[in-house]
C-alpha cells in the first residue's frame, strides 16, 4: 500500500473512532440532563404538594383557628356554626381586637357542642374576602349552615358571645327582611300613601338559579334574550354589594319616629315598573314622595344612606317669621337667597314651590314666609317667588332681585328652571364646596386672587372683583367668577400660573374641556377684556397638562401623554384603543397584564393602536372622551373620531376586550386562516 493511501485510511479510522465516541457520549449526557431535568421538576411538584398541604391544613394560634382561600370551605362544610374575622394585619383595629376574640374563641370551645372561632387574613384571602363582601377590618361574621350573618353589635365579649349562642341555637332562622318588597300588585298603594320611600330597583345577583332563555322561532330573539341575560348579571354585582347596606340602613331607619321606610322592586321580574320608572341600569334609586318620584342622589353604605334619607325627610323649605332673618341673609350671606311668598299652607302655588324645592334641595336652600311684612320689604306679592344675592355680590350691573308668578297650576319644571337662570350673579365666587353643583356652564371666565370677604379684606376683593364686573357685563353668553388662588392651587399650577408673579391671573375653561391661561401681565378690566374678545374670536391655544413625551414608545402598548393625544389617538387613519388609568388604582393594575396581552395579540395589525393614558397626569385633550372613573375605555375608530365607543357592561379580560375591538374595528386585516 502506498504511503499516501495508508495516511488517508488511517485518518479516516481515526475520525470514524471520534464519532463513534461522541456519539456514545451524547446521548449519555443528554440523558443526564433529562434526568436532572425530571428530578428537578419531581422537586419542584413535592414543594408545591407541600405548599398546597400547608394551605390546606387548619391551624391554630392561641385558640383561634387560622382559615384561607384553600382550606375555608372544606373546613365549614360539616359545620353548624362558626364565628368569623376577617382582619387585616396592619390594621390598629384589628389588633386591639386580638385578645378580646382570643378569649371568645377559649370561651366558645368549652362549649357543648364547641363552636369553633377562625380568623382570615383578608389581604391575602381575597377571593374569600370578595365572597363576604368584606370592606373594612375588622368585619365579624357568623356562620350559620353556610350562610353569613352579620354582627354589627359592639366588639366585646360578652355581645359577641351572646349573639353567635344565640344563632347557634337549633330553631334560630334569621330574622325576616325590614326591607318592604315591592310588585305591580301593591306598589302604588304603598308608595302613594307614603310620605316619603326609598325604592331600589334592583336585579337579582342568583344569575346561575335562573332558567336559561327558551328557544324561540327567531335566532334574533334569542340572541336578544342572551343578551338582557348577560347584562343582568354583570349588572347584578353592583345590587348584591349594596344588598346587605341597604337592609341595615332600612333596619336602622325603621326605628325612627315616624320611620323612614326602603323597599325593593325585582326589575328583571317588574318589568312594567321598571319601564314606567324609566329604569335602564342596575340598582336604580329612587325617592318617592306620596307617589312623586325624585332622583336619589346619596351614599350607597349603611350610615349614608341614613343621613341622606333623614336629611331628605325634612321640609324642601324653611319658613322665615321675621324681617330680620330676611335682612341677615342679605347682609351677611354667602349664597343665593330664594324665598317664596305664599298665603299659607294650603294655598295650591305653595305646594308647586315645595315640589320644585324638593328637585333642587341638595344644591340650593329653599325659604318661605307667609309674612305680609316680609312681602312688602321684598316689594312681591303673595304667590310670588324671589331670587337675589347677597349686598356683597350684587352690582350695578345687574338687577336687586327676580320675581316669578306662582300659582297652583305653575309647573315645578318652570320654577327649577327660573331658579337655575338666576342662581349665580353675574361674577359669583367660585369655591371647591360649590364648584360641581354651580359652576358647570361653560365658557367659564375664572380670575384668581387671594378671596377674602372678611371684614378686613373685603375691600381688596371687591376692587379686583369689579374689573372682573366691567367686563362681564359685555359677554352675557359666558359665566363669570372669582376663586381663591390657594383653593386652586393645583389648577393655577395646571395653567403653568403658579410662578407668574403676578397677583391676578385668569383662564377660560372652554365646553371640551380645554383650558387657555391668560399672559402673565398686570391685571385690570382691559387686559381681561382682550384675553375673553381673543378667545371668542378663537385666537388662544390651550394648556394641555402633560408629562414628558416618551423616548421609546416601541412597546406594544403605546404611552399617550397629553402633548400627544391628537397625534396619536385622533390620528383619523388608525383605530386606537385607549385605556385611561390612575396609577393608583387597583382595578388598573389588575388589568396591565390583561391589556399588554391584548396588545401583543393585535402587534401585527398595522391599522389598530392599543395605548394608554395616565388620566391623572395628563389633560384629555378632548370632551368626547369623558373620564369619570378607572380604569375607563374607549374606542376611537378611524375616520370617526369624534364618536368614540365607550367600552361598559362587559368583563376586563382577553375575550370581551378582544371581542370589543373585532366589534368596532375598521382596519383589521384577517389572517388566511381566519378567511
Amino acid at each position: 500500500m502506498r504511503p499516501r493511501k495508508a495516511f488517508l485510511l488511517l485518518l479516516l479510522l481515526g475520525l470514524v473512532q471520534l464519532l463513534a465516541v461522541a456519539g456514545a457520549e451524547g446521548p449519555d449526557e443528554d440523558s443526564s440532563n433529562r434526568e436532572n431535568a425530571i428530578e428537578d421538576e419531581e422537586e419542584e411538584e413535592e414543594e408545591d404538594d407541600d405548599e398546597e398541604e400547608d394551605d390546606l391544613e387548619v391551624k391554630e394560634e392561641n385558640g383561634v383557628l387560622v382559615l384561607n382561600d384553600a382550606n375555608f370551605d372544606n373546613f365549614v362544610a360539616d359545620k353548624d356554626t362558626v364565628l368569623l374575622e376577617f382582619y387585616a394585619p396592619w390594621c390598629g383595629h384589628c389588633k386591639q381586637f386580638a385578645p378580646e376574640y382570643e378569649k371568645i374563641a377559649n370561651i366558645l370551645k368549652d362549649k357543648d357542642p364547641p363552636i369553633p372561632v377562625a380568623k382570615i387574613d383578608a389581604t391575602s384571602a381575597s377571593v374569600l374576602a370578595s365572597r363576604f363582601d368584606v370592606s373594612g377590618y375588622p368585619t365579624i361574621k357568623i356562620l350559620k349552615k353556610g350562610q353569613a350573618v352579620d354582627y354589627e353589635g359592639s366588639r366585646t365579649q360578652e355581645e359577641i358571645v351572646a349573639k353567635v349562642r344565640e344563632v347557634s341555637q337549633p330553631d334560630w332562622t334569621p330574622p325576616p327582611e325590614v326591607t318592604l318588597v315591592l310588585t305591580k300588585e301593591n306598589f302604588d298603594e304603598v308608595v302613594n300613601d307614603a310620605d316619603i320611600i326609598l325604592v331600589e330597583f334592583y336585579a337579582p345577583w342568583q344569575c346561575l338559579d335562573k332558567p336559561k332563555p327558551e328557544a324561540t322561532d327567531s335566532a334574533a330573539e334569542t340572541w336578544e334574550l342572551l343578551d338582557v341575560q348577560m347584562k343582568s348579571e354583570v349588572r347584578c354585582g353592583h345590587c348584591k354589594k349594596l344588598a346587605p347596606e341597604y337592609e341595615k340602613a332600612a333596619k336602622e331607619l325603621s326605628k325612627r319616629s315616624p320611620p323612614i321606610p326602603l323597599a325593593k322592586v325585582d326589575a328583571t321580574a317588574e318589568t312594567d315598573l321598571a319601564k314606567r320608572f324609566d329604569v335602564s341600569g342596575y340598582p336604580t334609586l329612587k325617592i318617592f314622595r306620596k307617589g312623586r318620584p325624585y332622583d336619589y342622589n346619596g351614599p350607597r353604605e349603611k350610615y349614608g344612606i341614613v343621613d341622606y334619607m333623614i336629611e331628605q325627610s325634612g321640609p324642601p323649605s324653611k319658613e322665615i317669621l321675621t324681617l330680620k332673618q330676611v335682612q341677615e341673609f342679605l347682609k351677611d350671606g354667602d349664597d343665593v337667597i330664594i324665598i317664596g311668598v305664599f298665603k299659607g299652607e294650603s294655598d295650591p302655588a305653595y305646594q308647586q314651590y315645595q315640589d320644585a324645592a324638593n328637585n333642587l334641595r341638595e344644591d340650593y336652600k329653599f325659604h318661605h314666609t307667609f309674612s305680609t311684612e316680609i312681602a312688602k320689604f321684598l316689594k312681591v306679592s303673595q304667590g310670588q317667588l324671589v331670587v337675589m344675592q347677597p349686598e356683597k355680590f350684587q352690582s350695578k350691573y345687574e338687577p336687586r332681585s327676580h320675581m316669578m308668578d306662582v300659582q297652583g297650576s305653575t309647573q315645578d319644571s318652570a320654577i327649577k328652571d327660573f331658579v337655575l337662570k338666576y342662581a349665580l350673579p353675574l361674577v359669583g365666587h367660585r369655591k371647591v364646596s360649590n364648584d360641581a353643583k354651580r359652576y358647570t356652564r361653560r365658557p367659564l371666565v375664572v380670575v384668581y386672587y387671594s378671596v377674602d370677604f372678611s371684614f378686613d379684606y373685603r375691600a381688596a376683593t371687591q376692587f379686583w372683583r369689579s374689573k372682573v364686573l366691567e367686563v362681564a357685563k359685555d359677554f352675557p353668553e359666558y359665566t363669570f367668577a372669582i376663586a381663591d388662588e390657594e383653593d386652586y392651587a393645583g389648577e393655577v399650577k395646571d395653567l403653568g400660573l403658579s410662578e407668574s408673579g403676578e397677583d391676578v391671573n385668569a383662564a377660560i375653561l372652554d365646553e371640551s374641556g380645554k383650558k387657555f391661561a391668560m399672559e402673565p401681565e398686570e391685571f385690570d378690566s382691559d387686559t381681561l377684556r382682550e384675553f375673553v374678545t381673543a378667545f371668542k374670536k378663537g385666537k388662544l391655544k390651550p394648556v394641555i397638562k402633560s408629562q414628558p413625551v416618551p423616548k421609546n414608545n416601541k412597546g406594544p402598548v403605546k404611552v399617550v401623554v397629553g402633548k400627544t393625544f391628537d397625534s396619536i389617538v385622533m390620528d383619523p387613519k388608525k383605530d386606537v384603543l385607549i385605556e385611561f388609568y390612575a396609577p393608583w388604582c387597583g382595578h388598573c393594575k389588575q388589568l396591565e397584564p390583561v391589556y399588554n396581552s391584548l396588545a401583543k395579540k393585535y402587534k401585527g395589525q398595522k391599522g389598530l393602536v392599543i395605548a394608554k393614558m395616565d388620566a391623572t397626569a395628563n389633560d384629555v385633550p378632548s370632551d368626547r372622551y369623558k373620564v369619570e372613573g378607572f380604569p375607563t375605555i374607549y374606542f376611537a375608530p378611524s375616520g370617526d373620531k369624534k364618536n368614540p365607543v365607550k367600552f361598559e357592561g362587559g368583563d376586563r379580560d382577553l375575550e370581551h376586550l378582544s371581542k370589543f375591538i373585532e366589534e368596532h374595528a375598521t382596519k383589521l386585516s384577517r389572517t388566511k386562516e381566519e378567511l
